[in-house]
């Protein structure tokens, strides 16, 4: 099979480089060993502060990218209970919310019921800083600009989503959502729950569909 017929790359990113980054360190690698440019797409992006998989396409199968994106994905997070980003993850600016004695409150057995309000059929509200379209503009743009953006409500799905470890205040979850669904809100959303505040403080995507991240190559993102 030759480039320009395409295949399907299973890449381990790692945190700090964007999803396109990634797509454009690819791009160039292929196509010096073709020696004529190779066509590469992304098939769903990571925030820069995340890792794991990412799957990334060339040549022909560009064109099945669009439902690649559909896939069902599975993340493992870390919760910072107590605090709180603008951006909903470590790129942001934080704030301590003052939860006094709540930390001693706050056990496992409390969030566990708490993370039952999320299973299901649920309905997010997507952070400001993501590259969600409003008129035309990627909505983070528009955040930096200093513009306020009303983010349009949607309707995901959260399959599971089981404790890893909790040791306050940093929760850990594994949790199967359907595509579109942000964990950044996610966990901003378990914390207003809470009634501390939190924020996403590392992201780990495992698995989309039946692709897993044990399978993955780091090899194009490593210098």
């Amino acid at each position: 099979m030759t480039e320009t017929d395409g295949r399907i790359i299973l890449i381990d990113k790692p945190s700090g480089m964007t999803s396109f980054g990634v797509v454009a360190r690819v791009r160039r690698q292929l196509t010096e060993a073709a020696g004529k440019k190779v066509k590469v797409g992304h098939c769903g992006t990571l925030d820069p502060f995340a890792t794991g998989l990412l799957i990334l396409v060339s040549g022909k199968q560009t064109k099945q990218a669009g439902e690649f994106m559909k896939k069902a994905k599975v993340y493992e997070a870390t919760i910072r209970i107590g605090q709180v980003s603008t951006t909903g993850d470590p790129e942001g600016e934080i704030t301590t919310v003052e939860v006094g004695d709540k930390s001693q409150a706050i056990s496992e057995a409390r969030i566990a019921e708490i993370l039952k309000q999320f299973i299901g059929e649920i309905e997010q509200t997507p952070p400001m800083y993501s590259a969600i379209k409003i008129n035309g503009q990627r909505a983070y743009k528009l955040a930096r600009a200093g513009e306020v953006v009303e983010m349009p409500k949607r309707t995901v799905m959260i399959y599971s989503l089981e404790i890893i470890s909790y040791s306050y205040p940093e929760l850990v979850i594994r949790t199967h959502v359907s595509s579109g669904t942000y964990i950044r809100t996610l966990a901003e959303d378990i914390g207003k729950a809470l009634g501390t505040g939190a924020y996403c403080s590392q992201l780990r995507r495992t698995k989309i569909a039946d692709w897993d991240v044990a399978d993955a190559t780091s090899e194009f993102v490593v210098e």
